[in-house]
């Protein structure tokens, strides 16, 4: 079958152009059968419970089923079709009731337990430890000591919030494009300027369509938002963006989350309830570095005591520009960009525009690549001929100082119909050592900035530039893993409010002078970026800081009150707990018909329900952690320190969770992390 299936071999990439929809049940199938009668075999009673066999066997095994999901789930996410949902779902229904399956194994984690008892155990190394630890955690956090119905009951549990969180996922892109709006006169379109137009130009081009076409993709909205004179045309953007997937706005009820929320944080609250928690929230933090509900929420309240006045100003002084000198005497949600956007300007005189020439997406990546090949002594090379599932996709090879590949990643950047948007990176293959061969590492690294067009390269924003460093941070953390354990390797097991440390970290690196010499160059002249107009973007970096940490603020504390406060018996109480939120942290409050959790994939569709708080805890780390590159700059002259990259890499991309963040964290810094650090990175402190 492996012959016919290219889900079925062990090739060290995946053969993207021979996946079929058809091939994904047979595959999945035919190795979850050999999976389950190999764990039979692996936890029998008179079978060996050595670490070779009982820890590294279930490693071979779980390898061979991500080889074959990676791909799957990856083009679910960048190539989705009605054909591949339809196995999809069902396939992730399967993996889940597996993994619940093998999480119960009362054998297998009796096997596992005597191992950790051992004379054996007290002599490994600390990774092996880890594993073995992480595993026992596990076990328990899948229901291994229910009895029925429970034990049962929880099983059925997880395969239907998998199916639910497909179906959300499903939801709001179908939502997102489902609408646009055909404008055919140059006038609709008064503010943008020409970069956005050609975008919007080049989204009527690819339907065969005159004009210009608004869409929901992030670019399209992001350019009418901050740009559009037009207050109509921004009103409805607006109103299609942030009532996707609901009850309100231009497709009321058509894909409409509402009930999926309500079962998701249903299902979730008694999950946790059968395994002892007593909510949901609870039950998220047996995997993170936050010790408590307590803590988590006095960690948010006290950045939200510190933030919310500073917000309070900043709101204050954008209505009275948006009256003095926009004649908006009323700033509505969709008003708050486009009056940002402009107050920015007059400040700072300083606009995306006028940074864009100097950000093209080659120049930008091969600055990227030459910034990490001075901290960490690296290079990447882009490797043609690899099988990728569209002609824009890049793959590189990451070799070391003495040339030899130890690493890999798919680059992946333009946003395009029938992929998911946002940016994130995901995992191909994880470093695996086993029996003398050696799995290397490889990355998805994705993105939803502008194509190119009309012969320009694609100019990214200084978001965009962030966005990439952000999401090149997780994937050096992949990368760079020198644990050949998968399930405790580079992201994987890592405390999941401290798995955001190197990709926020990665982004100090976006304002850093040095490391913009590196790139940022006029994709016309080759000027480099005008030391005047870097100083006026230094002045602008902290421009709505408050506004925008509130924000933030709210998302988290919306999402880590929704799980902890569940009441099964009042239900969900989305939107009353969103208001509640609102009342305690938010300065400006949205119309009452927005509906942002409807399409916060973030939390009901990805893995941070009740952990969302997530973003700030590790900024708080990543901020402290560049303080040490800061410290290198004041000493030496320069941040880009070799040695100080060194250490950054060894005691935390290189470590993967084979030790808690706290102590990788120590390990780098000689401290525990200073609070301070977070606000000082806003400018607030």
């Amino acid at each position: 079958m492996s012959q016919s299936n290219p889900l079925l071999t062990d090739d060290a990439l995946p053969a993207f152009s021979h996946i079929r929809p058809e091939h994904v049940e047979p595959a999945l199938d035919a190795i979850l059968a050999d999976y389950r009668a190999a764990i039979e075999a692996l936890a029998a009673p008179g079978a060996p419970h050595d670490f070779a066999s009982l820890m590294l066997g279930q490693e071979r095994l779980e390898q061979r089923l991500a080889r074959a999901w990676a791909p799957v789930g990856h083009l679910h996410s960048v190539a989705d079709s009605e054909a591949l949902r339809k196995v999809y779902g069902p396939a992730e229904e399967k993996l889940t009731e597996h993994a619940i399956e093998l999480g119960q194994n009362r054998a297998l984690y009796q096997a596992v337990q005597a191992l950790a008892q051992s004379a054996e155990y007290a002599a490994l190394a600390r990774p092996q430890h880890a594993l073995v630890e992480h595993a026992l955690r596990d076990f328990r956090l899948s229901g291994v000591a229910l009895e029925e119905p429970a034990r049962s009951r929880y099983r059925d549990i997880g395969v239907e919030l998998s199916r639910l969180s497909t179906e959300f996922s499903n939801a709001v892109l179908d939502a997102s494009e489902a609408w646009q709006e055909h404008l055919t006169d140059e006038r609709d379109l008064a503010g943008l300027p020409e970069s956005g137009r050609a975008v919007l130009r080049q989204y009527a081009k690819e339907k065969g369509l005159d004009g210009y076409l608004v869409t929901l993709k992030q670019p399209s909205v992001q350019a009418v938002l901050s740009y559009a004179d037009d207050r109509g045309l921004r009103e409805r953007v607006y109103w299609a963006y942030q009532t996707r997937a609901s009850d309100q706005g231009p497709q009321a009820g058509k894909h409409d989350n509402s009930a999926r929320i309500e079962q998701i944080l249903a299902l979730r609250h008694e999950a946790a309830q059968l395994l002892g928690f007593a909510n949901a929230a609870e039950e998220s933090l047996a995997t993170k570095m936050a010790q408590s509900p307590a803590q988590v929420l006095a960690f948010l309240r006290d950045l939200t005591d510190r933030a919310r006045p500073v917000a309070q100003r900043e709101l204050e002084a954008l209505r009275e520009f948006a009256r003095s000198e926009l004649s908006l005497d009323n700033l509505e949600s969709w008003d708050v960009a486009y009056a940002s956007e402009k107050l920015r300007q007059q400040r700072y005189a300083l606009d995306e525009e006028q940074l864009k020439p100097y950000f093209p997406l080659p120049a930008v990546i091969e600055g990227l690549f030459g910034l990490v090949g001075k901290l960490y002594g690296v290079s990447l090379e882009r490797r043609d001929g690899v099988d990728v599932w569209h002609p824009d996709v890049a793959y590189y090879d990451m070799r070391d100082a003495g040339g030899r590949v130890f690493a890999g990643a798919y680059v992946d950047l333009y946003a395009r119909s029938g992929k998911r948007g946002g940016a994130w990176m995901d995992v191909c293959r994880a470093r695996f050592d086993d029996a003398g061969a050696t799995q290397l590492p490889v990355a998805f690294l994705t993105c939803n900035f502008a194509p190119p067009t009309e012969g320009k390269p694609a100019l990214l924003t200084h978001d965009d530039v962030l966005t990439l460093f952000h999401e090149f941070g997780h994937g050096l953390h992949h990368l760079f893993t020198e644990i050949t354990l998968p399930s405790i390797g580079g992201i994987d097991g890592v405390e999941w409010d401290a798995v955001e440390l190197p990709s926020q970290f990665m982004e100090n690196f976006g304002w850093n002078r040095e490391a913009l010499d590196l790139f940022a160059r006029h994709y016309e002249t080759g000027e480099p970026l005008p030391d005047e107009l870097y100083q006026r973007m230094l002045a602008a970096r902290h421009f709505h800081a408050g506004l925008f940490l509130v924000r933030q603020l709210e998302f988290a504390l919306f999402d880590f009150l929704l799980h902890l406060e569940y009441d099964p018996a009042a239900g969900a109480r989305t939107l009353a707990v969103l208001e509640q939120v609102r009342k305690e942290v938010a300065v400006l409050h949205p119309p009452a018909w927005q509906r942002f959790p409807h399409a916060f994939s973030h939390i009901f569709a990805g893995g941070y329900a009740a952990g969302y708080y997530s973003y700030l805890w590790a900024e708080l780390l990543s901020a402290d952690a560049f303080g040490a590159f800061e410290a290198r700059a004041e000493q030496a002259g320069s941040a880009i320190d070799r040695a100080t990259g060194e250490r950054f890499r060894g005691e935390i991309l290189a470590v993967g969770a084979s030790r808690p963040a706290l102590q990788s964290f120590i390990a780098f810094r000689g401290r525990e992390p200073q609070p301070d650090a977070l606000l000082r990175s806003y400018g607030l402190a």
